[in-house]
């Protein structure tokens, strides 16, 4: 079957146990999970404070901005999983190879990108995890939730690095068969490729009969 950056021509049926078999619907729910979890952890438990205090601080070493990092990409992550999940579900609808391809490389540039990122949160929620005061969380609150939070960070790093990774493989794959091209649009979804509406009869005239000549017709011949 031709297929064009890793779906047939639009107009298929969803099949959905196919599509969450697939690797990389697989990863996404994966991400999607993990930006929960990161999200969960710092936004219920990352804030605690000496039993002296009445204000909360971050669990990462009182850095505010350490906790914020982690909460806000964790909901934008979320977000960025369902939409994607949306986009592969429509995807095989696209009609457009141009609109195919425009897709796929935003994968790859958007999976790409929160790769780097998980990897800059990553390095920064450890670092500041690593340099806290005990002092500052005496009775060892939240501990759990913080570790919890730097390792579905570092997973993160692979499982949106391996979308990235089957997208551009899916970019390579292009358009694999030659009824494809860059301009190609499916005729069913092409307004301008549905065929042109039948001439309506008019019945017959008998003027056609007084005006016809028979000069076109069939003639006897003499023998």
């Amino acid at each position: 079957m031709e297929q064009a950056y890793g779906a047939g021509k639009a107009g298929g049926t969803f099949d959905p146990i196919t599509f969450f078999q697939q690797p990389q619907a697989i990863l996404r729910i994966v991400s999607w999970i993990f930006s929960i979890v990161i999200f969960g952890c710092i936004a219920n438990e990352g804030y605690v404070n000496r039993p002296d205090e009445v204000e909360e601080y971050c669990i990462f070493n009182r850095n505010q901005n350490a906790c914020n990092y982690a909460v806000g990409m964790g909901a934008v992550a979320f977000l960025c999983c369902v939409a994607f999940m949306a986009l592969d579900v429509y995807f095989p609808q696209i009609s457009s190879i141009k609109d195919r391809k425009k897709a796929v490389l935003a994968d790859i540039g958007i999976s790409a990108f929160w790769s780097f990122v998980w990897f800059v949160g990553f390095c920064f929620l450890a670092n500041q995890w690593q340099v806290a005061k005990p002092e500052d969380n005496p009775l060892k609150q939240g501990g759990d939730a913080a570790r919890a939070a730097i390792t579905f960070a570092f997973f993160s790093i692979f499982t949106w690095a391996g979308q990235a990774f089957f997208a551009f493989q899916r970019y390579k794959l292009g358009a694999s068969s030659s009824l494809f091209s860059q301009d190609y649009t499916d005729p069913s979804q092409d307004p301008a490729g549905a065929p042109a509406a039948a001439t309506e009869y008019t019945g017959y005239n008998a003027d056609m009969e007084a005006n016809y000549d028979g000069s076109g017709g069939y003639q006897n011949q003499d023998y």
